[in-house]
């Protein structure tokens, strides 16, 4: 069935089509990508994790071992603040998003910076954000989306924002087992009939209905109109979508331009990660690497994320998350990691924003 799409509303800030692009890191969707998806009039979301690794490090103070210096240059403030002043030569006045992960080291402070940059919209996941809108007081313009996997999640979150803030969600993102890089369930669960995307979203909407007129945004394993019309049907209000702008032109992370054509479904896959969650990505660089048993040595240098407790994790699953991700953003396919979602492989040719956009929303 046919929809039409209409304009969404979040918070103060209006998006002409209700589509967000996922926010990816490291390096995947900064000021190009997230700037020409604002443009074209969905919400482009830029990535706060790993900016130390903007343009090459320059906006870094501190380097060790080719990489940036923990949590205070791997989320570098100054290399932030770039990318939203580039995002905003391209997409003007329109809504741009940030993502950022619960599971950081500094979040409260990466929050923050996000909003004096420039941030319209906050996104976060990977762990629940009970205590986000404490670090938003200054800002009240910035909307705060919280993404959830499960109603009791949504329920904890509301009740906890309601008591101790006075206020809910602008929105909710339910991210369904699908998408790439990390998963909001554990291993086993991703396979599960309950978990699936389209039995998660009526119940996240009618949950979201108690607390309010919360707009619910679907995301995991989105791909086409098709997929888009399904869930508006099942009650969202609109989609994110991460996987098919790993295929656009704008792209900031330019190795995918040449992986992704060349994959097949059985290239994608769901690997342990140092964060804790399960994550899917593609079987190239890194990931090789581990099982030839010639991986780099981890050593952590950036402490990226609260769970690896400074590399314990990375040692343990074999690769550091920070450096992997910052590879596969500076191109390198022999040590790099590439995310994507368990569509990646259905992406044949390279396309622009514009046409990505014009494709989902054409009536």
């Amino acid at each position: 069935m046919k929809t039409t799409l209409k304009p969404l509303k979040i918070g103060k800030h209006t998006i002409k089509y209700p589509i967000f692009q996922g926010g990816m890191g490291v390096g995947i969707s900064w000021d190009e990508l997230a700037g020409n998806v604002s443009k074209e009039g969905g919400l482009g979301i830029i990535s706060a994790v790993g900016t130390g690794y903007y343009k090459k490090m320059q906006f870094v103070e501190k380097i060790v071992s080719s990489k940036p210096f923990e949590a205070i240059n791997f989320y570098s403030k100054y290399a932030l603040n770039e990318i939203f002043k580039n995002a905003r030569k391209i997409c003007g006045n329109n809504a741009l998003g940030a993502n950022i992960l619960y599971a950081i080291n500094e979040y409260g402070r990466v929050v923050r910076d996000a909003c004096e940059a420039g941030a319209n919209i906050i996104v976060t996941g990977a762990g629940l954000p009970t205590n986000m809108p404490e670090f938003t007081k200054n800002f009240p313009e910035v909307a705060l989306v919280p993404i959830v996997s499960s109603v009791k999640a949504l329920r904890i979150l509301c009740k906890r924002w309601e008591e101790r803030y006075q206020r809910v969600p602008d929105a909710i993102i339910v991210e369904g087992p699908l998408s790439g890089g990390h998963q909001g369930f554990k291993y086993e669960d991703c396979f599960k009939e309950e978990f699936q995307l389209e039995n998660l979203v009526p119940q996240i909407v009618n949950e979201a209905k108690q607390w309010g007129e919360i707009p619910v945004i679907a995301a995991g394993g989105i791909w086409d109109r098709s997929d888009i019309d399904k869930v508006i049907a099942l009650g969202a209000s609109g989609v994110q979508m991460g996987t098919r702008f790993l295929g656009t032109i704008e792209c900031d992370a330019k190795a995918y331009a040449d992986i992704l054509p060349h994959i097949k479904k059985d290239d994608i896959k769901l690997v342990k990660s140092p964060v804790g969650y399960p994550a899917r990505a593609i079987n190239v660089g890194v990931l090789q690497r581990l099982q030839e048993g010639n991986a780099p040595r981890v050593k952590c240098i950036s402490n990226c994320v609260s769970p690896c407790h400074r590399g314990v994790e990375a040692k343990a699953v074999g690769y550091c998350i920070a450096d992997s991700l910052g590879k596969g953003h500076l191109g390198d396919k022999e040590e790099g990691l590439y995310f994507s979602g368990a569509n990646g492989y259905r992406i044949e040719k390279i396309v622009s924003v514009k046409e990505l956009i014009q494709e989902l929303t054409q009536e």
